[in-house]
């Protein structure tokens, strides 16, 4: 029922997917560009309900509150205290320890530019989370000017900036989006 309901949501909306399942691991962090809007979510949301993948998200804890606390987590919303001693790449590398499965799906901020700015570099916690619980970085996309999503790709960290490089090379290249990254800190 839940693949059908994904389907349903690519084919209402005009958007096709397509996804190379052998990228797909246990455990791993999945990042998502390019985010243009919210439909960006819907439609990753459908991809995981196809291949029924159960994602989990960082959401400030500040939400968790009344009736969206069931719903939040219903969705795989982990609550983010920014205030707590203990910094978010220690909180999520617990997660990866304490699960025989998890998917953490991170859109980094900065992916999206503010009425017509130009975009910034994105930010980086998703390759520190990824390179201290020692998983890959799963590569997924949604092209809102050709209209087509999916997940095609996945590198292991090693490097900051090699990667951030490899991974604005394979978006160009197998997604036609262009990845602002920050200045290398090597040179």
């Amino acid at each position: 029922m839940k693949k059908l309901l994904g389907e349903l949501t690519f084919k209402l909306s005009g958007w096709s997917y397509e996804v190379d399942p052998s990228v797909l691991e246990k455990k791993q962090v999945i990042i998502g560009f390019e985010h243009t809007s919210m439909m960006d979510a819907v439609l990753s949301l459908a991809i995981f309900q196809i291949y029924d993948i159960k994602i989990h998200t960082l959401i400030k804890k500040e939400l968790f509150k009344g009736p969206m606390k069931p719903i939040l987590e219903k969705i795989g919303g982990i609550p983010v205290d920014r205030k707590s001693n203990k910094d978010i790449v220690s909180q999520m590398v617990e997660h990866f320890q304490n699960n025989d499965e998890f998917n953490l799906v991170i859109a980094p901020e900065a992916t999206r530019a503010e009425r017509g700015q130009a975009r910034k570099p994105i930010r980086t916690g998703f390759w520190h989370i990824a390179k201290a619980a020692g998983v890959p970085i799963v590569l997924m996309y949604a092209n809102s000017k050709t209209k087509q999503g999916g997940i095609f790709g996945k590198i292991y960290p090693t490097d900051l900036d090699q990667d951030l490089a490899e991974i604005k090379r394979l978006y160009k290249e197998h997604t036609g989006l262009d990845i602002v990254i920050p200045e290398q800190k090597n040179t």
